[in-house]
């Protein structure tokens, strides 16, 4: 079973999501539920999840924060964000403290338990909508980050745009069926694409592209 910890301050909403997680997820356990980040901080420490879905605005500490205290007493936690906002300034944040996805609100119960279940294989899981933002500031001219990560991060420039767009839904946990929806393109186009990234980047596989889209996403 996978262990998870709930920490969301919405009485309904968290509830509705205990028991949709219950009903539609059979290898799913929710031990506990938090209604702010210092209880979210307390249980962790005490339940020891495997993971936790950590709304982000929460009263007395906020979700940002207990992510941090969290990950620095027990790191093996992965920590999911939930927020009904796709805001810049938290997703980031919140990366960097260490939560290994962003998830908006709105994602159906279904998508929530694949993301969940990725997460075993270190998958980094976004909403789609933060998904676009994080890969434009990583390939996009005009993006305020990218001329600072193009002089800190010369390995990413040799890649094509059509290559940074892949590279990006890669490190966001797009397969290649996914990618190739996304962007137009036959499966075949795409692992062809994929075989020149891994060659270009010297790495040999998905978890490698993560950590390297992680270097410019925690920048």
């Amino acid at each position: 079973m996978i262990r998870i910890l709930l920490a969301d301050d919405q009485p309904l909403f968290v509830e509705s999501l205990r028991m949709s997680l219950e009903s539609y997820g059979d290898d799913i356990s929710i031990v506990g539920i938090a209604k702010n980040g210092s209880e979210a901080v307390t249980l962790a420490g005490e339940l020891i999840p495997e993971i936790i879905l950590m709304d982000v605005h929460m009263p007395i500490m906020n979700g940002v924060e207990a992510t941090g205290l969290i990950k620095k007493k027990n790191p093996a936690i992965k920590i999911i964000m939930l927020s009904t906002y796709d805001e810049d300034e938290y997703v980031r944040e919140a990366l960097r403290h260490g939560a290994i996805g962003y998830l908006l609100k709105d994602i159906s119960p279904t998508e929530l338990i694949a993301a969940i279940r990725a997460l075993q294989s270190g998958i980094v899981q976004m909403s789609p909508q933060i998904a676009s933002k994080l890969i434009k500031q990583m390939y996009d001219e005009t993006s305020p980050k990218y001329e600072e990560s193009r002089q800190r991060f010369e390995w990413f420039e040799t890649l094509t745009a059509r290559e940074k767009e892949i590279f990006g839904l890669i490190a966001t946990g797009y397969d290649n069926r996914r990618i190739a929806e996304r962007l137009g393109l036959a499966e075949q186009t795409v692992r062809n694409n994929i075989s020149t990234i891994y060659s270009k980047l010297d790495v040999k596989d998905r978890f490698e592209i993560i950590q390297l889209a992680n270097k410019i996403q925690y920048h």
